[in-house]
């Protein structure tokens, strides 16, 4: 989802998102032509782009934030379509990240304290450029995470209901059993529905991620009932709901193919959710089923490489076995926390046990972050 205002855990996330930013910056780039670069100086109350006229292509983003709030940058297309993003930006960083835009409108957006509408300026694309999907083994990889995300939807659709049943039925053992199961295959998607803006806040916000007067929706409002509460007798209406809004979001992400550098930037967003989401125990606050989101966020972004490695392999052998070997060294670490065909809770892990995740998850960060640069022939 994206990630939005973390009171409680903060200054962690921002100082794990500091440090994959930092190995990140170090690595991004690649060899051949850099991509044209376009600033934004985010603020508190501005989101000043360098230019808002650009010729068709891909375009290198970097994001200065000076204000004091953590922000995010949209890059949106038609119907607040998200074409590209880049999320915590800690007061006092730059983020980069490269997006291809074909000829059209769009709007540029920073979120500072990362909720709301944002501050939008509006981007005109102009002119034609060879697009990145005219490489056939690029077009193919979309085609590929395409069928992927087609199976992971079919579960998270009969996971949900399954859950929503429980709900109704106030069957709060059985609810309690079946949420990190249906949020695992919700994860492995995110790249695909978190494009589609106005129903990721709904289905996966957490308390306090809404703006003044939006009511408190979704997977972690029923968390809050089922762990905090321990009644779930008026949550009929938001798992009615939340249902409603899995079943549009699984019919539209069917239907989406990504772009190549959507995918490429979509396998580093899952792990940049881990390393500032699911590592500080926020994600599932209630719960404490963050790992299963964890595993769900790693099992995505490896499919979205995987989707790549064709073109990855010719064009990067070296990177590829690198990113192997990291995904290896993560899935072994966490796999030290299985318990039955689940994980253990977040608040049983110690922090060397945390340390350790936070670790291997920054090193493989770092590897996938140079995958769009390669994606873009950069």
């Amino acid at each position: 989802m994206s990630l939005r205002d973390r009171r409680p855990a903060l200054l962690t996330a921002v100082a794990l998102a500091a440090l994959t930013t930092a190995a990140c910056a170090s690595k991004d780039g690649g060899g051949g032509t850099e991509a044209p670069s376009v600033t934004v100086a985010a603020t508190d109350d501005a989101c000043d782009v360098g230019t808002t006229e650009l010729p068709a292509g891909t375009h290198r983003f970097e994001v200065t934030n000076s204000g004091s709030k953590v922000t995010e940058f949209y890059v949106y297309g038609e119907g607040d379509r998200v074409m590209a993003e880049v999320e915590n930006i800690a007061p006092g960083l730059r983020r980069e990240l490269l997006a291809e835009l074909p000829a059209g409108e769009y709007e540029a957006v920073c979120k500072p304290g990362m909720i709301g509408d944002g501050i939008r300026r509006t981007l005109t694309v102009t002119g034609e450029a060879t697009e990145l999907s005219d490489d056939e083994s690029l077009a193919q990889a979309g085609i590929d995470y395409q069928r992927y995300v087609q199976s992971q939807t079919g579960a998270l659709l009969e996971q949900t209901t399954a859950f929503v049943t429980a709900v109704k039925a106030g069957d709060i053992p059985g609810a309690k059993a079946l949420y990190p199961v249906a949020r695992t295959y919700w994860e492995r998607i995110e790249p695909v529905a978190e494009s589609f803006g106005d129903l990721d806040p709904i289905i996966d916000g957490r308390e306090g991620d809404q703006e003044p007067g939006q009511d408190f929706t979704g997977f972690h409002r029923i968390e809050k009932a089922l762990w905090a509460a321990g009644d779930v007798s008026d949550m009929g209406p938001y798992a009615d709901q939340l249902l409603t809004n899995v079943e549009e979001i699984v019919a539209r992400s069917n239907e989406v193919t990504l772009e190549p550098l959507q995918l490429a930037n979509g396998a580093k967003a899952l792990l940049d959710e881990i390393a500032t989401g699911k590592i500080t125990g926020e994600e599932d606050r209630y719960s404490h089923t963050d790992l299963w989101d964890f595993a769900g966020n790693l099992d995505g972004s490896k499919a979205a490489v995987q989707a790549l490695r064709p073109y990855l392999e010719a064009n990067d052998a070296d990177l590829v076995a690198e990113i192997d070997e990291r995904f290896a060294a993560t899935e072994a670490e966490l796999g030290t926390h299985r318990s039955g065909d689940g994980w253990v809770l977040y608040d049983q892990l110690d922090q060397t046990q945390l340390r350790a995740l936070s670790d291997s998850i920054t090193a493989l960060t770092e590897s996938v972050s140079k995958v769009a640069a390669v994606v873009a022939g950069r």
